[in-house]
């Protein structure tokens, strides 16, 4: 084969330089520290001790998982990830939000960092973020901006140091979390604007009393949790009307003020004889959490939620407002006349209600676990001749065997004597 000329050599190198380079600029890169997905998409650094962004991570990853590491400033270092959905950097030790976040984010996940302060410019430009977990950290205020972040649907404020409900909060918000904080008061008009607020978690914090009216615009409220505060019942006029509204409000409430009931609300209407057992668990972020470069973690979740409630009423079967009967109770207390037959159903002793409440990723299930002993009880009718009858009855009721065998045998020996 002739030498190529200058030219045509030329023309060669050129193509195949760019086809070089083409390759190399495509050909997906894992950082030698994480593990990734096979399109290497999926990004999980998780545990490994870093306490800097890995090199070699690809522009259009949308999924990275930071979280468990030594990181103390992200500053600036994730906003080249412009395809980035889900960013996890909760269990490091972050003080403020990291700036210039990815505008296309879904979900950000910074639970157990230090951060104090939640500045408008950390969320200001979140046109797409759902799901925003600050839980476990040290957060005293947090700061919205009217019509920001307008696809938010839960917030996650548990475990931090609120001694109010942040006001101005996203109004399209349906699951809020403010869970084991100080609080102290809900400021007049902080819920408002959450008209479409289902799901709401104020136990163990350090309410007394709240403001008439607090959850007046709450119309779609569907579970509130109350428990573990203390609240002052022996204070009548500041309390009676809390009492009122979770005794009437179509919502399920955990965590009755004053002990009037465990359970209230909508599920007071729905009590059951016995023993009851709730539980409810807070998910580690529900659907998708343990799928590829998120392994189940050990999540913060509160500890109301992950307790159990045991709680006990004494109303019957057969309608929650028969009144108690002690003759129901004490068969001794029911007449001479009586005759108490007792019959206990032992088949299926124990039945259980589940009620799963999700939402992408909170999950909240209560189990209601009811322990029924049915006792049924008869009572004869007292009529005129009962004294007659029972006479009659043991008369007619005939020798028995024994009377007769005996008699059987002194014949035969009085029959041999003879």
């Amino acid at each position: 084969m002739p030498p190529c000329g200058t030219l045509s050599c030329h023309h060669l190198q050129m193509p195949l330089l760019l086809l070089l380079m083409l390759s190399g600029h495509c050909q997906a890169v894992c950082p030698a520290s994480c593990s990734c997905s096979e399109g290497h998409r999926e990004v999980d650094c998780s545990w490994r001790g870093l306490r800097q962004l890995p090199d070699s991570l690809q522009h259009n990853i949308h999924f990275l998982n930071l979280s468990h590491n030594r990181l103390v400033d992200l500053d600036h270092r994730l906003s080249p990830y412009t395809h980035l959905r889900t960013l996890d950097i909760s269990y490091n030790r972050l003080s403020r939000m990291p700036a210039s976040l990815p505008r296309a984010l879904w979900e950000i996940r910074a639970s157990g960092n230090r951060l104090r302060l939640l500045e408008k410019n950390d969320t200001a430009y979140q046109w797409n973020l759902r799901t925003l977990d600050l839980s476990a950290n040290k957060l005293e205020r947090v700061v919205f901006i009217n019509n920001t972040l307008p696809s938010l649907r839960a917030l996650n404020l548990s475990h931090n140091r609120f001694w109010t409900v942040p006001t101005n909060m996203p109004q399209h918000l349906e699951e809020v979390d403010l869970s084991h904080n100080t609080l102290v008061q809900i400021l007049p008009g902080s819920l408002d604007r959450l008209t479409r607020l289902e799901r709401f978690y104020l136990h163990a914090n350090r309410f007394a009393s709240l403001s008439e009216g607090a959850f007046r615009h709450l119309a779609r409220l569907r579970l509130i949790t109350l428990g573990e505060n203390p609240w002052a019942c022996e204070d009548g006029p500041s309390i009676s009307h809390l009492l009122d509204w979770v005794q009437h409000t179509t919502a399920r409430v955990l965590g009755c003020p004053c002990h009037t009931w465990h359970v209230c609300g909508e599920a007071h209407q729905a009590r059951t004889w016995g023993w009851h057992f709730a539980t409810y668990t807070l998910s580690a972020w529900g659907p998708g959490s343990h799928e590829f470069g998120h392994p189940p973690t050990e999540a913060i979740t509160t500890a109301y939620r992950s307790q159990t409630v045991f709680l006990e009423t004494a109303h019957t079967t057969g309608s929650p407002e028969a009144p108690y009967s002690p003759e129901a109770k004490d068969p001794s207390n029911s007449s001479s006349n009586s005759t108490p037959q007792t019959l206990s159903t032992a088949e299926n002793p124990f039945e259980t209600d589940t009620l799963m409440t999700t939402d992408g990723y909170f999950t909240t299930t209560i189990t209601t676990t009811t322990r029924r002993t049915t006792t049924l009880r008869t009572r004869s009718v007292k009529r005129a001749n009962q004294g007659t009858s029972r006479n009659t009855s043991s008369g007619q009721g005939g020798v028995s065997p024994f009377l007769l065998v005996l008699g059987s045998s002194l014949l035969a020996t009085v029959v041999k004597v003879l």
